[in-house]
């Protein structure tokens, strides 16, 4: 049961319904997770934006993974983990990589590894890294446009993790088999 509405395009305020149009276009069916957002059309718009800004960044298919799931995962977002299995699977992203991502494994690339680290410090650390972690981080070949890129998905990853845990929005059918609970990792 959810403890907010999921709109669609008949019952969404007139300011969502273009939105919820672009996102069934895009993905052939209104995700569940844009059909809560909708219930206010500037919030919606603004993931839509900060979405594809972040599809956007210097990230590849793989970087763009491993910052959304460490979010995701870190969050512990029973939808999110889920989706982002599913749409790392239509970015070609190895399987190891979404594996590792869930499981919360350290990755055999020292770059991948790096770029999980620093995440996870922006956001358990609320922004707060050193200087020696900075240096971690820019030492595998990351600079500070990759470093703003991530507080860019954060953002992004922020307005999905906590809508979802609010309205325990259920996941889409095409995700369901790729369920996920932060017990089972710590279980």
């Amino acid at each position: 049961m959810t403890s907010l509405k999921i709109h669609n395009i008949e019952t969404a305020p007139e300011g969502s319904k273009a939105l919820l149009e672009k996102s069934q276009k895009a993905f052939g069916r209104i995700p569940g997770l844009h059909g809560v957002l909708a219930g206010s059309p500037k919030i919606l718009e603004a993931y839509q934006s900060l979405h594809q800004h972040f599809v956007d960044t210097s990230f590849n298919n793989e970087e763009l993974t491993v910052v959304w799931q460490t979010i995701n995962v870190e969050h512990a977002c029973h939808y999110c983990v889920p989706a982002h299995t599913g749409i790392a699977k239509m970015m070609n992203v190895a399987d190891n990589i979404t594996e590792a991502l869930r499981n919360e494994t350290p990755f055999e690339n020292p770059k991948l590894e790096a770029l999980r680290n620093m995440t996870l410090l922006i956001v358990r650390n609320r922004g707060q890294v050193s200087q020696e972690e900075l240096n971690t981080f820019y030492a595998v070949g990351y600079g500070e446009q990759q470093l703003l890129e991530i507080i860019l998905g954060l953002a992004q990853k922020t307005i999905s993790n906590y809508t979802n845990h609010i309205a325990n929005t259920p996941v889409d059918a095409p995700f369901q088999k790729f369920a996920w609970s932060k017990e089972k990792v710590e279980g």
